[in-house]
């Protein structure tokens, strides 16, 4: 843990007791800061007093001794509309932050040359961030990964010379960061998310620019208009940047092209790596992907031919393009992490032959923006509460199947690809939707594929298993 000594003797008011704020709250204690506790779920807050922590309902609080109100990334900071504390804390003209602020300000007073790699985007952050500390740790570095990956930022260990972090960073986190001031920043793509949270996709995009134009060096993702215009902002402020790309070929930057790692200076052109035969970065978003990864390293000046030895042994993460196992010519592959259309994409760009399993709680506009990608699916295979409508949208274009369950679905797919002569089949788990339907969250959801892949008859057989 990273005490929090940057309150000491200040008073604190926190609000949200998930994982994130509990560990932020234990870390304002033991960093010696006044801090007071509350959630609007009566259990979390008795959690949070049984493991010894101050709460108080803060609508009874005296916000005029109050220093600061950090806010968990879950609470609504201005849209829909700001949650009561935040009035409260706004009205009182208390600062409001979160728990990447506290690790930066706390990285600043106890050691500002640890290297901080901040990653953020919609989507390829979480596969971003945990190849980059596979790299490092690879090349036998001292790594520290956390954020919105998994382990709250100050759950870490605290900053000394030669320790780097590599941290996830959600838009909600970067919207409580107002000093965020990574080493390397890294934003690799946007599209439409979680604009319920702030109200338009320009005001998402302003938030996420904020993490690579705090940092040292920019590393900007530029497939998509919207991050190539805030690459080309942060260029015309002189900010050091370097373009990435998955699916274009740059001048100046580093791309991924027929499974090889291009780095390009002026229009000479350099093979750095080959991704090929590496099957956890296979596609072009994994190929953006593996361009951050490698621009991140060499901006901390490592040495090229290492960082590509380092990626051939990287396992992929859990949920994301995950080959679970291989029977013969057939992969199945937990893609559950995909919970919209554009995470789909992506996978179902990645391969030629598939059997996809799609289908839970649907998010708006469906899957009619894959239909580029129809030609390349054999059958798919429905679940859910979105399976009616999903079935409209293939109707006549796709064969499809309503298998209802995730289990049936597996064990649909694997009969029918059984009897498929392809030289490569995909039984993809890529759902395009939300698991709220049928699963408490996609990480289950994912399990249960795995389960379901294992229970397979003569499951074992020719097979490779990811735990």
């Amino acid at each position: 843990m990273i005490p929090v000594t940057t309150f000491e003797n200040r008073k604190v008011a926190l609000f949200g007791l998930g994982g994130s704020g509990l560990a932020t709250a234990h870390a304002l204690k033991d960093g010696g800061a006044d801090v007071v506790c509350f959630d609007d779920n009566d259990e979390r807050v008795a959690q949070a007093a049984k493991e010894g922590l101050q709460t108080q309902d803060l609508r009874a609080l005296d916000w005029s001794a109050v220093d600061a109100l950090v806010l968990a990334p879950g609470v609504p900071l201005t849209h829909p509309v700001p949650h009561w504390s935040v009035d409260l804390a706004r009205d009182a003209g208390v600062e409001i932050i979160g728990d990447v602020e506290l690790f930066c300000r706390e990285r600043r007073k106890l050691c500002p040359s640890a290297p901080l790699i901040a990653i953020t985007g919609t989507n390829g952050k979480s596969t971003t961030t945990a190849l980059i500390a596979h790299l490092l740790k690879e090349l036998g570095l001292d790594v520290e990964i956390g954020g919105n990956i998994g382990t709250p930022v100050l759950q870490l260990e605290p900053p000394q010379p030669g320790r780097h972090y590599v941290v996830e960073c959600s838009s909600y986190q970067i919207d409580l960061a107002p000093t965020l001031d990574a080493t390397v920043g890294i934003h690799m793509n946007l599209s439409p998310d979680h604009l319920d949270r702030h109200g338009s996709m320009d005001n998402y995009a302003a938030i996420k620019e904020r993490l690579v134009a705090g940092a040292k060096v920019a590393i900007v993702g530029v497939d998509d208009r919207l991050s190539s215009a805030i690459a080309d902002r942060l260029e015309l402020a002189r900010k050091p940047v370097c373009r990435i790309a998955g699916e274009k070929e740059l001048t100046n930057g580093i791309y991924a092209c027929h499974g090889r790692l291009i780095e390009a200076h002026d229009g000479t052109q350099i093979e750095v790596a080959l991704l090929g035969g590496i099957d956890s970065l296979r596609g072009d978003h994994n190929g953006q992907n593996a361009a951050a990864a490698f621009a991140a390293l060499r901006a901390l000046e490592l040495p090229a031919a290492r960082i590509a030895e380092a990626m051939k042994s990287f396992p992929g993460l859990h949920h994301r393009m995950e080959v679970v196992a291989k029977k013969g010519r057939i992969l199945f592959i937990n893609d559950s992490k995909a919970t919209n259309a554009d995470a789909a994409a992506r996978a179902l760009a990645s391969f030629d032959r598939i059997y996809w399993i799609a289908g839970g709680r649907a998010k708006d506009g469906g899957i009619s923006s894959l239909d580029e990608y129809f030609p390349r699916i054999a059958k798919t295979f429905l679940i859910g509460e979105a399976a009616q409508a999903f079935a409209k949208t293939l109707d006549g274009r796709v064969p499809y199947k309503v298998s209802g369950t995730l289990m049936q679905a597996v064990k649909d797919a694997a009969a029918e690809a059984a009897e498929d002569g392809a030289e490569e089949i995909a039984i993809l788990l890529s759902p395009a939707c939300a698991s709220f339907d049928q699963f408490p969250n996609f990480e289950l959801r994912g399990a249960a594929f795995v389960d379901a892949v294992r229970a397979l008859p003569d499951a074992g057989d020719s097979q490779e298993e990811v735990a």
